[in-house]
């Protein structure tokens, strides 16, 4: 890690799918432990993509993805499941297996060459279920949950990895208000506690400027604004974000509650 905190940066990050067809261009962001960043954005902006080539899953056409001061490139798939861990937009298929065996999964990482839980394991589990009010869900399978409960579990599962790190794609896309309100309360208590650097992809403005300490906003693969959440919620910076007229109205708080009209 840089002394100054910062874990996770990305550098003049560009990438295409396609020879000519720029995806990202020079995007520029940090997030240091303790924080929880939010990219926003519309459909098509970029935000995934940036996601995948901080995973290492995407070979950037220039620029680096550094974390704790090395690219990521360099990390075996062993080393770099020490220090990120991903929770995508959809739970994996597991239905067979029990919430109890599907977090262990984020074991993988930490264990010898058989593969065997130890005691370590057993009591990284059990925590990681713990903070995320998973635990009593443990003898269930994965079919048998509600959405809130499974987006949990997967949740559980990634922090079980002991993650610096933690990467998440639309947590809430397909939850109800109780339940996304549930998600972003205990990724704030993810990165202040644990404490973790937090990285989350989402559309919801009001959300992600309620809970996130900073925000960065994409569009067409650039980064249009980036910084605290009072500082990046303007009818200006909105406007170029997602080409809509906005009002913002006072939340009781320093960031307003963004209305589209």
């Amino acid at each position: 890690m840089n002394d100054d905190g910062r874990i996770l940066q990305v550098c003049e990050l560009a990438f295409e799918y396609v020879p000519g067809r720029p995806v990202l261009r020079g995007v520029n962001l940090e997030v240091g432990t303790g924080r929880l960043l939010c990219l926003l954005g519309p459909n098509g902006s970029g935000k995934t993509t940036v996601l995948r080539c901080m995973l290492g899953l995407l070979r950037p056409a220039a620029g680096r993805v550094l974390l704790a001061g090395r690219d990521v490139a360099d990390y075996s798939d062993r080393q770099l499941a020490r220090v990120m861990a991903y929770v995508p937009q959809f739970p994996a298929s597991a239905f067979a297996f029990t919430v109890r065996q599907i977090v262990m999964m984020g074991r993988y990482a930490h264990m010898g060459p058989l593969g065997l839980a130890r005691a370590i394991d057993r009591g990284v589990v059990q925590q990681a279920m713990i903070m995320t009010e998973t635990a009593d869900l443990a003898g269930r399978t994965l079919e048998a949950l509600s959405g809130g409960e499974a987006q949990r579990v997967m949740i559980a599962r990634a922090l079980a990895q002991q993650p610096k790190v933690l990467l998440l794609d639309e947590p809430t896309s397909h939850l109800d208000i109780k339940h996304q309100l549930g998600i972003y309360r205990m990724l704030v208590r993810l990165a202040h506690e644990w404490p973790m650097a937090v990285v989350c992809v989402s559309h919801d403005v009001n959300l992600a400027g309620r809970f996130a300490d900073e925000l960065v906003l994409l569009r067409d693969g650039e980064v249009v604004a980036a910084g605290r959440p009072g500082e990046v919620i303007r009818p200006d910076v909105l406007r170029r974000t997602y080409s809509v007229e906005v009002r913002l109205v006072d939340s009781g708080t320093e960031v307003p509650m963004v209305l589209a009209e």
